[in-house]
């Protein structure tokens, strides 16, 4: 175990990180921002364009267990698939069970086997990035576990400065990303007390609180509750809700991204953001914006990730030109915005279905979806998002028969090891575009998306995105 004795341990981290690098036989360089702000590039000045995987194996569960049933041997297997397939970066989970149980220490077995897992990963030239601490393999000893909990934010912070602290100049490492879709929860028991002295702080005293709600209700700061998340578009005390969310979300990823920097200033550090970080589509009600605005986050990271399904319309299923169209283009609108700070983007998380058989998420609702339908449409995924985006990570390397949702067929790989493809089509992409520079993309007109209408409305949202769709459509940028 390594605990909480940080000056000792920073100058152990730093002789163990030298000797593990030393060992390696071919260390890579480093990857940074490069000058123009908005893509990465190696330390020689070359440019680094990630593409590649979230890494897990088929047969070790649902969620998968990585570290729990860690083989070393089967990983350098498929690293060296991963290799000739064109991957440069795998995205893999940190797990509370396998590395970080108790707050202020790190358990040796789980830095053991991610030791294995870099030496191996640079022995292949593949970046390695770290996601977590999550609940994989198992929750911590402690509760909750909410992005809105004060005290599991400390220890998160805590975790980083160790795990970071060990790790310093391990240039395998490309980035930190603090969680895998983090959202901020919109009723539990920690929220309304929080609520109720953001409110006091932005309003100071209950008659302004009131003139700007509108209200003549009885107010008292300590006692005002959550509001109900249904749509009530341009509300002022539904609005006020979500930028409450959003505060809560800000300092979440500064607090954290600040404690990496403290152990290894020249770490890169993101965030996973879930698609509806941006609210041009929302799950049923405006409760599910997840409050991760990437405008606001910007200011925190190095560069910004999304993620992104093909949910438009329901979950796409290969009926209809139309449909992929429709997806493509709320595809766009979320990068778009991702884009706009003018940091680099990665599509850290993106894929779909395709095989031979009917798949059996969502109770086999869906029909079957071909590999080359599959290939197709993520094809067009990469070249829509090409130039808001700079990298792209697949989700998943092989498909995984035990998960319960589109994770069964999105991998490159069938769970035989044979490639599908998907798989092809991957590693001709990867050719085309790794080590290059990507250029901004040009677009024709757009609408704008009013981002107070869509997180207080889901029809507002609905409404821009049928508005988005027509100029996409209209738009003779687009692939043939």
């Amino acid at each position: 175990m390594i605990g909480n004795h940080r000056s000792f341990l920073y100058l152990v981290s730093l002789a163990m990180a030298a000797t593990q690098l030393g060992a390696a036989d071919q260390p890579l360089p480093k990857v940074r921002i490069a000058k123009d702000g908005r893509s990465f590039e190696t330390e020689a000045g070359k440019p680094f364009v990630p593409f590649g995987v979230t890494y897990y194996r088929p047969g070790t569960g649902w969620a998968p267990q990585v570290w729990k049933q860690f083989d070393a041997e089967a990983t350098r297997k498929d690293f060296a698939r991963m290799k000739e397939l064109g991957i440069n970066c795998v995205r893999v989970f940190l797990t509370y069970h396998s590395f970080y149980s108790d707050p202020g220490v790190l358990k040796t077995e789980g830095l053991e086997k991610f030791d294995q897992f870099l030496s191996i990963a640079e022995k292949a030239g593949i970046y390695v990035h770290p996601t977590g601490p999550d609940h994989w393999e198992g929750p911590p000893n402690w509760r909750p576990v909410a992005v809105a909990d004060q005290r599991t934010l400390q220890y998160a912070e805590e975790f980083w400065k160790l795990f970071a602290a060990r790790y310093r100049g391990r240039h395998v490492i490309f980035a930190y990303d603090l969680q895998n879709e983090p959202m901020i929860d919109w009723q539990t028991d920690i929220m309304p007390p929080q609520w109720n002295a953001w409110l006091q702080k932005r309003y100071v005293t209950i008659e302004k609180l009131a003139a700007a709600w509108g209200t003549t209700n009885q107010l008292q700061f300590g006692t005002i509750p959550v509001p109900p998340p249904k749509n009530a578009l341009r509300n002022r005390e539904l609005l006020d809700f979500q930028s409450f969310r959003e505060y809560l979300a800000d300092e979440w990823t500064r607090r954290q991204a600040g404690a990496i920097k403290s152990a290894d200033p020249e770490a890169l550090v993101t965030v996973g953001f879930l698609q509806t970080s941006v609210p041009s589509l929302l799950w049923g009600s405006v409760g599910s914006y997840a409050a991760f605005r990437p405008e606001r986050q910007a200011k925190f990271l190095d560069f910004l990730e999304i993620h992104f399904y093909p949910l438009a319309r329901g979950a796409y299923e290969y009926r209809s030109e139309d449909d992929e169209s429709a997806n493509l283009a709320y595809l766009e609108s979320v990068v778009r915005e991702v884009a706009r700070p003018g940091k680099p983007v990665v599509l850290a998380e993106f894929g779909w279905y395709g095989g031979a058989e009917k798949p059996k998420f969502d109770k086999g609702a869906h029909p079957i979806g071909t590999e080359e339908q599959q290939a197709k449409y993520l094809r067009r995924v990469i070249e829509t998002s090409a130039g808001f985006v700079v990298g792209w990570l697949n989700w998943g390397f092989y498909d995984h028969p035990q998960a319960t949702d589109c994770s069964e067929l999105t991998g490159l790989l069938r769970v035989d090891g044979t490639t599908k493809a998907w798989g092809k089509t991957f590693q001709e992409l990867s050719a085309r575009y790794s080590g290059t520079q990507i250029a901004p993309v040009t677009i024709g007109p757009r609408p704008a998306l009013d981002w107070d209408a869509c997180i207080t409305d889901a029809a507002a949202a609905k409404q821009f995105r049928d508005q988005y769709f027509k100029a996409f459509l209209a738009d003779k940028r687009r692939w043939k």
